[in-house]
């Protein structure tokens, strides 16, 4: 697996855990306890933090935005591991450096991850939403 995508996991991982729990829960502690068991010796911890402490910093803005795309799934009906799959994607599309990660591959890495980790429809729901937020904000670019 490679690095960035295992980075992306553990993020996943301690994300799901922290949301699992109401968001009461230590996310340093859990995701340190991530990168222990599930990543050792992994070289981008820096990634990993990057993306746990700026999706979190977002979460609400995010957040508005699942709901504006997928408005027929309040965002608690949505299931956990498809929430925070799109909360690291979208975070990356939309707020992440295009030079460290582009569009397409925000989109594609969120996609694996829903197929990895998710559901039957995982795929299909995550894509769709990533796709229309990403389709928006072409649109946006071309009217400026």
């Amino acid at each position: 697996m490679a690095s960035r995508h295992l980075s992306r996991s553990i993020a996943l991982q301690s994300l799901y855990e922290w949301d699992f729990f109401g968001k009461k829960g230590d996310i340093k502690k859990i995701t340190r306890e991530n990168i222990e068991r599930f990543g050792p010796g992994i070289e981008e911890k820096e990634f990993i933090w990057k993306l746990i402490d700026e999706t979190v910093a977002k979460i609400k803005e995010i957040d508005k935005i699942i709901e504006i795309t997928a408005p027929e799934w309040p965002i608690e009906q949505i299931a956990i591991v498809d929430r925070n799959i799109l909360r690291i994607g979208l975070y990356e599309l939309l707020f992440g450096s295009k030079k460290e990660v582009p569009s397409k591959v925000a989109i594609n890495e969120a996609i694996e991850l829903a197929k990895n980790f998710g559901g039957e429809s995982s795929g299909r729901f995550v894509n769709g939403v990533m796709g229309t937020v990403f389709k928006e904000m072409i649109q946006e670019e071309e009217n400026e």
